[in-house]
C-alpha cells in the first residue's frame, strides 16, 4: 500500500508565561503498512500508539516544543524506539518540559525524511517560536504545518520566543510558494489549503510591518 495520512485529536492543556489553557491537538502519522512517522506528541500516548497500530516508527517529528505537542513524545519514543526530532532553536521550550531529557535528533531545513515510500521535507518556519518547522509531502499534496498556518490565519504571537513579522515572512516565503492545491493539516482545528490562505497575505503583511 502506498503512504497515506491518518489522524487522531487528543486533548489536554497547554501552559507558557504562567497560564494554562485546555486545548484539542491533531496528531498526524504519515506512512504505509509497514512504517510511519509521528507528527508532535501531545496529550495521549495511548492514542497515538493506536493509530501506528503496530508499525515501526521511523520519527517522531515536533514541529515545535511547546508542551502540547511534545508532552508524551519521550514515553512515545520509549514505546516505540523512534527518535523525536527538534529544530535545534526550540530547545530552550523543550528544556521547559522535558529538562532531563534531551531529544533524540536534529531538524534542519531541507532535511529529508523518508517514509513508506513518500518523502518528508523539512521547512524551517520560526515565528510561532524559534524552531517551528513544518514538513512537505509533494507526492501525498499535504503539508504538516504544526502551529504555524492554520484555517484563516498565522499561528499565535503573543507568547514568550514568538514573533508576528517573522511567522507572516516564514508563511510568504516558505508555505505560500507551495502549489495553491497543498492540503494544510495543521496542529490544531480544521485543515485547509494552500490556495484559500494565500488571498489573506496582504492583510497579515500590514499588520506584519
Amino acid at each position: 500500500m502506498p503512504a497515506r495520512v491518518e489522524h487522531t485529536v487528543t486533548s489536554g492543556t497547554f501552559s507558557l508565561d504562567g497560564q494554562t489553557f485546555d486545548v484539542d491537538n491533531n496528531v498526524w502519522v504519515v506512512g504505509d503498512d509497514t512504517e510511519c512517522v509521528v507528527v508532535d506528541a501531545p496529550h495521549d500516548v495511548d492514542a497515538i500508539l493506536k493509530l501506528v497500530a503496530g508499525r515501526r516508527v521511523v520519527a517522531i517529528v515536533a514541529t515545535h516544543a511547546h508542551d502540547d505537542h511534545v508532552r508524551v513524545a519521550p514515553q512515545l519514543s520509549r514505546a516505540t524506539g523512534a527518535p523525536v526530532l527538534l529544530h535545534p532553536a526550540d530547545r530552550v521550550l523543550w528544556d521547559m518540559v522535558h529538562p532531563d531529557e534531551a531529544p533524540g535528533g536534529h531538524l534542519g531545513d531541507g532535511q529529508r525524511i523518508e517514509v513508506g515510500g513518500a518523502t518528508l521535507t523539512v521547512l524551517h518556519t520560526p515565528g510561532h517560536s524559534p524552531g517551528a518547522c513544518c514538513l512537505y509531502a509533494p507526492t501525498l499534496g499535504v503539508v504538516f504545518t504544526g502551529d504555524t498556518l492554520f484555517a484563516g490565519g498565522p499561528g499565535a504571537t503573543g507568547r514568550s520566543f514568538s514573533d508576528f513579522g517573522t511567522i507572516v515572512d516564514s508563511i510568504r516565503d516558505r508555505l505560500l510558494t507551495l502549489p495553491p492545491q497543498t492540503v494544510v493539516h495543521t496542529g490544531h482545528g480544521d485543515s485547509t489549503t494552500i490556495g484559500a490562505e494565500a488571498p489573506q497575505l496582504p492583510q497579515w503583511l500590514a499588520r506584519g510591518h
